[in-house]
């Protein structure tokens, strides 16, 4: 898949395209996704994705000095573009999300950027889709735009699993709540997160090691998030039964802290920044050490053990990360089906 920051030389002369902010690619993504690609073959062009970084409310959010009006995410820009790719789509356009973007009237944003600027020859829209300044455009003035300048418009319909309207809002309300196999339910796969492994405090080594019987400590796996102005603000928090994919032939079972560590002092190297901590239940010994650095890795939360909690001392931290461990095993050893 090709992928360009903003309006680049060569993003294909025409395309069918759908846009959106495509939180998660969940199962009504993907079937939005697989008839788009359907329409493209039909008329022998790329398909493409437009879609945004930042998140529009995380932008407003930020305008208004009101950061928490922004949503919580799903996914990483990472993450969303992968999973575009998996759904066999050609080419995503990020557009900046930015005051140009959202001062553009909608009759604009259909000239500058969806005729001159990708050349549609179809537009794929969601049932509640809407664009252009103060939300102005809808799917009516679209589609008449569309009769009037040469490319085709349609609609889809919301997709449901079990009579529930699949949605980036019902899958943030699943991960909210901890209820994993709901979320992967919607998402059609684990909810999972990936990114390059970096150097943490070294905290969790140091914290087993002088424990009888802990061999190399509580080392872990760290995943940080952006630092900039529109942080990431993921949708589950708390400690979760994972397994690790990206370092050995086999996923390897682990669990994870994803938040802020509220133990720690926020002037460790953390900063109080989200981070997603690993910690590998039996770590393979042909990796070493230090074997996971600097290598990309997915980790598939399968299931939520509880909160983030704040513990009192190191001690009280170390009892609580082995109960956490034990607790993981326990879960793993009567698993319940994949998804």
């Amino acid at each position: 898949m090709k992928t360009f920051r903003g309006l680049r030389p060569g993003i294909a002369p025409g395309c069918a395209l759908t846009i959106g902010n495509f939180d998660g690619v969940h199962r009504g993504h993907q079937a939005m996704l697989a008839l788009l690609r359907n329409e493209a073959a039909h008329r022998g062009v790329p398909s493409c994705v437009m879609t945004f970084e930042p998140h529009p409310r995380d932008w407003f959010a930020a305008v208004q000095g009101k950061p928490e009006l922004a949503p919580a995410r799903i996914a990483t820009l990472r993450d969303k573009l992968a999973e575009l790719e998996r759904c066999g789509v050609d080419q995503a356009v990020v557009m900046p999300f930015n005051q140009a973007l959202a001062s553009l009237s909608p009759q604009a944003f259909i000239d500058e950027v969806l005729v001159r600027g990708l050349g549609v020859r179809y537009v794929l829209v969601g049932d509640d889709f809407r664009f252009g300044a103060r939300r102005a455009g809808d799917y009516a003035l679209l589609d008449a735009a569309g009769a009037a300048g040469g490319f085709d418009v349609a609609r889809m319909q919301s997709y449901e699993v079990h009579g529930e309207r699949v949605s980036s809002s019902a899958v943030r309300a699943a991960l909210a709540a901890g209820k994993m196999q709901e979320a992967a339910a919607l998402l059609g796969r684990p909810y999972a997160i990936s990114g390059h492994v970096v150097h943490g405090r070294k905290l969790g080594q140091a914290l087993g090691e002088s424990q009888p019987g802990s061999g190399d400590g509580f080392r872990t796996l760290n995943l940080h998030f952006s630092r900039r102005a529109h942080a990431w603000k993921p949708a589950a928090s708390g400690i979760f039964v994972v397994e690790v994919h990206g370092l050995d032939a086999q996923p390897l079972p682990g669990v994870a802290n994803l938040g802020v560590r509220p133990s720690l002092d926020a002037r460790d190297v953390n900063g109080g920044r989200v981070l997603l901590e690993t910690h590998v239940l039996q770590w393979p010994p042909h990796l070493g050490r230090e074997g996971g650095y600097g290598k990309i890795i997915r980790v598939d939360l399968l299931h939520k053990l509880h909160d983030e909690l704040r513990y009192d001392s190191l001690a009280a931290l170390t009892e609580g990360i082995a109960r956490d461990c034990a607790d993981a095993r326990a879960w793993l050893a009567a698993r319940p089906g994949r998804i």
